[in-house]
């Protein structure tokens, strides 16, 4: 199974979700072994999404160097790992990858529009070997060993329109793109007010997000799925899981996870050797794996 990087660049534009400005994206094809690579073309900025670059996960998951920062990276990052993508360059002209619709589908159509170039290298994967959990009070995130990975999301909002949720997600692209893909993010009409007090979400709105008041969901086209919340959940999580910078082999479950847990996570994973395997996998298991991403 050979690695992969996109077939040709393509350009979009958007709306940065704290800034509210117009941000340019180009996803460019880069060379075996590279990896995910973020450039700021404004500040000449160069950073490999990593967990040692995660430098923020309270609103988003935030990676950077120096001064400068990438905020919001988590949706286009799970539509990256959902293609099985090795190597890509992602630049912006700010600080922040666009929020397009709050979902990962305008992505998914990106790429889709760049297609896929197989490259002269063995694609390698990230196999756990035994069971590795961070815990937050009664919130948790945790990896356990299997070769058909699968992602498992709990949440328990005290809300009318959300309440208690569950989702399992077996993974494949075609599933990723039907059940994942196009759940947006979402929040709360009173945080949305406050956080902009302090100069962010401005540029969210309903176009954007699933805003709820204290009852109901105020988007007038109501939701894309009666579950779109978790399955938020679950595009964010494989997002942040990108950044172990080879596929995940295991399965993935969490009970009102987060950024921050799912960075604790990733770190914890790889701060034991013997909790992980970079392996090649075995041509049986490859040809499964292929076919997941087809």
């Amino acid at each position: 199974m050979n690695q992969t990087t996109l077939a040709k660049s393509v350009h979009g534009v958007g709306i940065g979700l704290h800034k509210g400005e117009p941000i340019k994206i180009t996803l460019e094809p880069l060379e075996a072994g590279s990896g995910i690579l973020f450039y700021r073309s404004d500040v000449g900025m160069l950073v490999k999404a990593e967990p040692s670059n995660v430098v923020n996960t309270q609103m988003a998951t935030v990676i950077g160097e120096g001064t400068h920062s990438i905020s919001t990276i988590e949706h286009l990052l799970s539509c990256v790992y959902a293609y099985g993508i090795d190597n890509i360059r992602i630049v912006l002209d700010g600080a922040e990858v666009p929020v397009m619709d709050g979902s990962g589908a305008s992505f998914c159509m990106m790429l889709d529009e760049a297609g896929l170039r197989k490259l002269d290298a063995t694609k390698q994967v990230l196999v756990i070997k035994r069971e590795v959990e961070v815990v937050d009070g009664k919130k948790f995130a945790r990896v356990t060993p299997s070769m058909q990975p699968t992602f498992s999301f709990q949440i328990d909002f005290n809300h009318p329109s959300i309440g208690k949720q569950e989702y399992t997600f077996e993974f494949s692209k075609k599933r990723f793109i039907e059940e994942i893909a196009r759940a947006r993010t979402f929040g709360f009409l009173k945080d949305v007010q406050m956080l902009r007090s302090r100069g962010l979400a401005l540029g969210g709105s309903l176009d954007n997000a699933v805003v709820m008041d204290e009852t109901k969901i105020l988007n007038p086209e109501g939701l894309r799925f009666s579950n779109e919340f978790v399955r938020h959940k679950i595009l964010d999580a494989i997002g942040d899981l990108c950044l172990l910078g080879a596929p995940l082999i295991g399965d993935y479950t969490s009970f009102a996870g987060s950024h921050n847990l799912n960075h604790e996570l990733t770190k914890a994973i790889l701060r034991d050797p013997s909790n992980y395997e970079i392996k090649i996998l075995s041509i049986e298991s490859a040809q499964m794996f292929e076919k997941a991403f087809a």
